[in-house]
């Protein structure tokens, strides 16, 4: 953890919309980044509005209504394949105020946590984004294959050998075991236990290991 803010001082944990992030996380769900970048670009080309700023072009981002409206053929022609049913059903959820995003930021963790996860498509892994990078839970911490590296190579005194293996190993960590690391590092790290997870991400990645 030194080395990783020692390298990168001053990193920064991005602020995002909640309903942005929350679509932007369901469509990521097995994706690489240049292809979650062209869903999200076609969403807004096809159901956002052109803003002209010097001479260039951008597209804001739908409304929840507006997608909410949406056929499951008009979604899928932004190459979201069979995440366009997940999307309708967020969009549907937050535009009639099933799931008010804006109100998780005023409740602990856990219970937004809980609350996200009734959206479909939105598993622990989707939640923890959504509540790092939008509803200011500092304490979320996302578990991805470059998380479960270093955990199980440089935390791995934390753990029974056997689930050290489990981690390392290139299978799918089950709720249970996400939840292990999530709960160790919140107890490791204390409330900014998100702010480490960029850390050792970004740490992790520069240097491929």
């Amino acid at each position: 953890m030194r080395q990783s803010v020692h390298a990168f001082h001053g990193l920064r944990l991005a602020r995002q919309d909640p309903w942005e992030c929350l679509i932007s996380y369901i469509c990521a769900t097995y994706k690489n980044i240049p292809a979650i970048k062209n869903m999200i670009l076609e969403l807004s080309r096809r159901f956002g509005h052109q803003v002209s700023c010097k001479g260039a072009s951008f597209y804001s981002f739908p409304k929840p209504e507006v997608l909410a409206d949406a056929s499951i053929d008009e979604l899928r022609k932004c190459k979201l394949g069979f995440r366009a049913k997940l999307v309708r059903k967020a969009a549907q959820k937050v535009d009639s105020n099933e799931i008010n995003l804006e109100q998780l930021k005023n409740v602990d963790y856990e219970t937004a946590k809980a609350e996200l996860q009734k959206v479909s498509g939105v598993g622990n892994k989707v939640a923890d984004c959504v509540l790092l990078f939008s509803l200011e839970k500092l304490e979320a911490f996302p578990v991805d294959v470059w998380i479960r590296r270093i955990v199980g190579t440089h935390y791995s005194d934390r753990f029974d050998t056997p689930f050290i293996g489990k981690i390392l190993s290139k299978t799918s960590l089950s709720r249970k075991a996400y939840e292990r690391i999530g709960s160790f590092a919140r107890g490791y790290f204390g409330r900014y236990a998100g702010y480490a997870q960029e850390y050792l991400f970004h740490y992790a990645r520069s240097r491929g290991a």
